[in-house]
């Protein structure tokens, strides 16, 4: 489902989370879904256009929660960036494309209430390269590891499978046991 451009407002979102829900509610519904939403790309304006954009995050992932009724206890939703922003504003009040990106697992079946990370801190001498967030894990072991968690597949092939090449260790207890 790509509702990439159709977000113009809190109700669309809405609207697209509780589609999603209906898709994959029930013993005949989807597994896995992707909902992909554009706007994040703020090289201008980044306080006014990051806030439209996670207000519409926020509505879709409320909506579909609400709409997965029971079923969200078993439910796991991963939300991420394939790249990251710099760290300080540009000359338009915006960011440019960075190194580090962020991901947020969630759902009932996730084992939350925590941040994992290994923080570097934005001090200039923290920086990557003077100008991003320090990336300290790969993306592609939380997707490999929250994925083979829960849908109980082998964490090791399910990183090969996923990001053929990629030799990162996948991330494990994200998922309650």
């Amino acid at each position: 489902m790509a509702a990439d451009d159709g977000l113009k407002n809190l109700r669309d979102a809405s609207a697209a989370g509780e589609l999603a829900a209906s898709l994959m509610r029930g013993a005949g519904g989807a597994r896995i879904g992707m909902i992909e939403l554009g706007g994040w790309d703020t090289h201008a304006n980044q306080r006014g256009a990051f806030a439209r954009s996670a207000r519409q995050l926020d509505a879709l992932l409320a909506a579909y929660r609400t709409a997965m009724g029971a079923v969200w206890a078993d439910t796991m939703v991963v939300v991420a960036t394939e790249f990251g922003r710099t760290a300080r504003l540009n000359g338009t009040g915006g960011t440019d494309h960075g190194t580090a990106s962020a991901a947020l697992v969630m759902g009932g079946a996730v084992r939350g209430g925590r941040v994992i990370a290994d923080w570097p801190g934005l001090a200039d001498g923290k920086l990557y390269e003077g100008r991003d967030l320090a990336p300290t894990t790969a993306l592609e072991s939380v997707i490999a590891g929250a994925v083979a968690e829960h849908l109980r597949l082998d964490p090791k092939l399910a990183m090969a499978r996923l990001f053929p090449g990629r030799s990162d260790a996948p991330l494990s207890g994200i998922i309650r046991a």
